[in-house]
């Protein structure tokens, strides 16, 4: 069975001759594994971890193993939906919410190895706006903090940074008014879909969410004040949501959410700018796991 490697050389802010001391490790461990036929490769660009996991497909790839943080899975994942391939996590980002939530293992030896022995199972996938997500897909504020959090210069990466971005623009945050299947959320913060508990980071926004459930847990918070929001802060991260006043939690197999101006998504993580409309909805067990 033929195994790709797909390697974000810069995920978690490091710097890009990593890339080939990755590929090092990677082939090193495929070897230990006592995998032959296998191929390694770097992204270059936002979008190019996809093509390669589609090209990996095309070569009969059976597990494509993504090296690299949330963006990276999303994009490796994204390709594979559907497929009889199974996905693999090196986990080496800010968030590593999916591997995080399957309990892989950090270190990219054990991952690797962990990754070729694992039988596999199968996972929900979200959709929103037609695009994939596997842990946590958002409009509203969620989107916001993504946003910037991939527009920061700093470089550095995860929990310190993630705060300081959503402390900074919550104070210049202006909340929505959206229809969610018809009916007014008014003056809401955020608008989250969640497949898997997990943000990434360890905050969990939906602590009652599975992977593999077949449904979506939704997560609407309308805004009573925003000293109170700032105060409700912390509970969001820490899966205490569903104590906050003004939020509701809602399994679902599909919603639509509209508003009267386009809508700003992310999906786990990765900023989307969307339409008017935009339609969630679950895929019971669309992907496969190396877990």
């Amino acid at each position: 069975s033929m195994v790709s490697v797909i390697i974000n050389p810069v995920s978690g802010g490091v710097s890009p001759d990593r890339g080939r001391a990755r590929a090092t490790a990677a082939m090193r461990a495929l070897a230990r594994a006592g995998v032959r036929d296998c191929d390694v490769v770097l992204t270059e660009r936002r979008g190019h971890a996809r093509e390669l996991a589609a090209a990996a497909l095309g070569r009969g790839a059976t597990l494509v193993i993504a090296w690299g943080g949330d963006g990276t899975v999303n994009e490796v994942g994204s390709a594979l939906v559907g497929s009889a391939a199974r996905l693999g996590i090196v986990p080496c980002g800010s968030g590593n919410g999916l591997a995080r939530e399957l309990r892989l293992p950090g270190r990219p030896d054990a991952a690797i190895a962990a990754a070729v022995t694992a039988r596999g199972r199968a996972i929900d996938v979200g959709e929103l706006g037609s695009r994939w997500f596997f842990s946590i897909a958002g409009i509203g504020f969620d989107a916001c903090v993504a946003s910037a959090f991939d527009r920061d210069g700093s470089g550095r990466r995860g929990l310190p940074t993630y705060a300081r971005i959503t402390a900074r623009e919550l104070w210049r945050y202006r909340c929505g008014d959206y229809r969610i299947d018809g009916v007014p959320a008014t003056g809401a913060l955020l608008v989250t879909f969640a497949n898997s508990a997990q943000f990434g980071n360890g905050a969990r926004i939906a602590p009652g969410a599975r992977l593999d459930d077949g449904l979506l847990d939704m997560v609407v918070f309308e805004e009573r004040s925003r000293v109170a929001t700032v105060r409700a802060l912390p509970a969001l991260f820490t899966g205490g949501v569903a104590r906050i006043a003004g939020v509701s939690i809602q399994q679902v197999t599909s919603a639509v959410v509209e508003a009267d101006v386009p809508m700003a998504y992310h999906v786990d993580g990765e900023p989307v700018s969307g339409g008017m409309r935009l339609e969630a909805r679950v895929h019971p067990g669309a992907l496969l796991v190396a877990a």
